[in-house]
């Protein structure tokens, strides 16, 4: 299946939640109505990306994230603010904010980073 996210952007909020300690707040790409050649997309194919959508982009990493006493980061933090993100398609807890759909993962939820992410579509 192709990506139906159309493009690689996110509407950001003016204010955003403060994720604390070890959390990052990610911001979910909204799913598109239609397809680039214009074919609207079915009901349950948008509900299948919407529930269990696996990319997004980091806007905010908590304090204690990516602590470098955890021999898991002793290579550096997995990602930064403004990277693109896999997450497993349950990771974190999802809410909106704002119009905008997010999750607060924990750090160490990252799986990958992604350079463009309208490369990137779940497998059904």
């Amino acid at each position: 299946m192709s990506s139906v996210y159309s493009t690689a952007s996110v509407t950001i909020p003016d204010t955003l939640p403060n994720p604390t300690g070890y959390h990052l707040l990610v911001i979910v790409p909204k799913v598109e109505e239609k397809t680039s050649g214009g074919i609207l997309l079915p009901t349950d194919v948008k509900s299948k990306e919407d529930v269990a959508s696996i990319i997004g982009q980091v806007v905010l990493i908590g304090k204690d994230a990516y602590p470098n006493t955890d021999p898991r980061f002793s290579d550096g933090p997995w990602c930064k603010e403004g990277d693109w993100v896999i997450l497993s398609k349950y990771t974190g807890h999802r809410f909106e904010y704002e119009g905008t759909e997010m999750r607060l993962i924990n750090d160490d939820s990252v799986l990958a980073t992604v350079d463009q992410p309208t490369k990137v579509s779940r497998s059904i």
